[in-house]
């Protein structure tokens, strides 16, 4: 494995605490963006570049904006 994977497996799993431990819904939905990023940036490393496609289509712009929308809504 190159250092360069363990860097994105380390920022993969800091997103995801960060993610858990944000409290505030507004503020999780952007901080879930950038964890599709990163997760995007993973997949990219790990050469399967069609789930990352899918990765920036859904984990970074759609469920984001569904929860922006339903923090809105209530």
């Amino acid at each position: 494995m190159t250092p360069l994977l363990w860097v994105a497996f380390l920022l993969v799993a800091a997103g995801g605490t960060v993610v858990v431990w944000t409290h505030d819904p507004a503020r999780q939905a952007v901080v879930l963006s950038v964890y599709g990023l990163l997760l995007t940036l993973l997949f990219v490393l790990l050469q399967a570049p069609d789930v990352a496609l899918s990765q920036v289509a859904v984990g970074t712009a759609v469920v984001p904006l569904m929860v922006m929308l339903a923090v809105r809504k209530v």
